[in-house]
């Protein structure tokens, strides 16, 4: 097979080796199933959080909603510490490979699930139990942070250039599928009588992750480097200091890839959060809104195999722009249709808003964000941008969602901070340079 020429952002033209169908296949799939198991342990914290952990893991005796505050607060400490996993695994991913940050993110995250599984409550060894409890999340988080840019990484690098967004599309999938099974196995645990699932049915879907954690690891061991990387590699061009290079070459592309963040994460927490609050606020049965934001990311995750194919064909800033600008016209329309109380237009609301609007920018944002900066500070220039930013787009948006609906009682304060957070991504996008054709 001839070799083809890729134009890296460095400005570099290098032959590089294309990689055989089968091979990139098997990249595609274990790079999905990784990142499908790693989604799954970071959200079955959320689930269980919400069911058992407040009073389980919190003092006994107090208000259940305190308890259940706890928990989350303990939740949210996983996304604090995504961007410190950025850090660390963009370093070891452009200093020792991909595949190398991959195996111990999953490693990571495994060990810390599967640890939650087997904790003592609090009435067995009082404030140990939470401490312990904020520890293992902080590890959840970590990994979680280290993830994302290098299961990207892992496809983009290794697909053809020219299908470079639609190959990248795929890993995005992992998140969906991470969700879903999660759900599976939380309503399979819930199966059993009550007094059970409380006293040690809940450990189930954490004791679980053992076996996925070992199927993961053997499938991110045989994977091949990414090519981009073992180019890099053999023209000695790898750095020291990784995260510094990164900051002091590429400033702007970081906080390019943080705004674009804005309103596909933002927006995201919103309409797959935010909305079941304020479905409950209106009086919608939350059995309708739950099979609503589940139909939605089905739909969303063959959605956004089109748009990363369609940025493939009219460039990455186009697609992006539709998603972003998306946003900002569906800010009323969505609450609009919600308000009607009427199934199918439930429905149409959140397939709009997740699967047109955000499936748009997520289908899109790994080829765009890993084009903006160099192979050899590509991890964890991509690593910064994307997990910063999920602090402040996608943990602060439903709080600021929720309080805006507790203090006016309405949604139009809502649709706004929609439109705020779509407009930023648009001026971003505006300084943005379209990168399809980077090779």
């Amino acid at each position: 097979m001839a070799s083809i020429e890729t134009t890296h952002a460095t400005g570099r033209v290098d032959a590089v080796r294309p990689l055989e169908d089968r091979t990139l296949r098997k990249i595609v799939v274990a790079s999905v199933a990784g990142n499908a198991m790693e989604w799954y342990d970071f959200f079955v914290y959320g689930t269980a959080a919400a069911l058992v952990f407040g009073q389980l893991f919190f003092p006994v005796g107090a208000d259940p909603l305190i308890g259940t505050l706890g928990a989350f607060a303990a939740f949210a400490m996983g996304f604090v510490a995504r961007p410190l996993g950025g850090v660390v695994f963009g370093h070891i991913g452009d200093r020792y490979g991909r595949k190398a940050s991959l195996v111990w993110t999953l490693l990571i995250m495994g060990v810390a699930t599967f640890a939650i599984g087997l904790l003592p409550t609090y009435a067995q060894i009082g404030i140990w139990s939470p401490v312990a409890l904020v520890v293992l999340r902080l590890l959840q988080g970590v990994a979680s942070g280290g993830e994302w840019g290098g299961g990207v990484l892992m496809i983009s690098e290794s697909a053809p250039p020219e299908k470079r967004g639609y190959y990248a599309a795929w890993s995005q999938l992992g998140v969906g599928g991470g969700f879903v099974l999660s759900s599976a196995a939380f309503l399979a645990a819930q199966s059993l009588p009550h007094d059970a699932f409380i006293s040690w049915g809940w450990r189930l879907p954490f004791l679980a992750s053992i076996a996925i954690f070992a199927i993961g690891v053997y499938i991110r061991h045989s994977l091949p480097e990414s090519r981009d990387f073992e180019q890099t590699e053999k023209r000695g061009e790898k750095t020291h200091m990784p995260v510094v290079e990164v900051i002091k070459r590429h400033p702007k592309e970081i906080l390019m890839a943080m705004g674009l963040r804005v309103a596909e994460n933002g927006g995201a927490y919103i309409f797959l959060a935010f909305s079941l609050v304020y479905g409950k606020f209106v009086g919608i049965a939350s059995s309708v809104m739950l099979t609503g934001v589940m139909l939605a990311m089905v739909v969303e995750m063959g959605a956004m195999l089109a748009w990363g194919r369609l940025s493939d064909r009219i460039g990455r800033k186009p697609v992006y722009m539709i998603g972003a600008a998306g946003l900002i016209v569906m800010a009323f329309p969505f609450f609009w249709l919600l308000d009607t109380h009427q199934t199918p237009w439930i429905y149409l609301a959140l397939i709009l808003g997740t699967a047109v609007c955000h499936g748009a920018m997520i289908g899109t944002l790994p080829a765009l964000v890993g084009e903006l900066f160099s192979t050899e500070v590509r991890y964890s220039g991509v690593a910064l941008g994307h997990e910063v930013a999920s602090i402040f787009a996608g943990g602060l948006s439903p709080l600021i969602a929720i309080a805006l609906l507790a203090r006016y009682h309405a949604y139009w304060p809502v649709s706004i901070f929609l439109m705020v957070l779509g407009a930023i991504t648009v001026v971003t996008l505006r300084f943005t340079h379209e990168t399809r054709a980077v090779r």
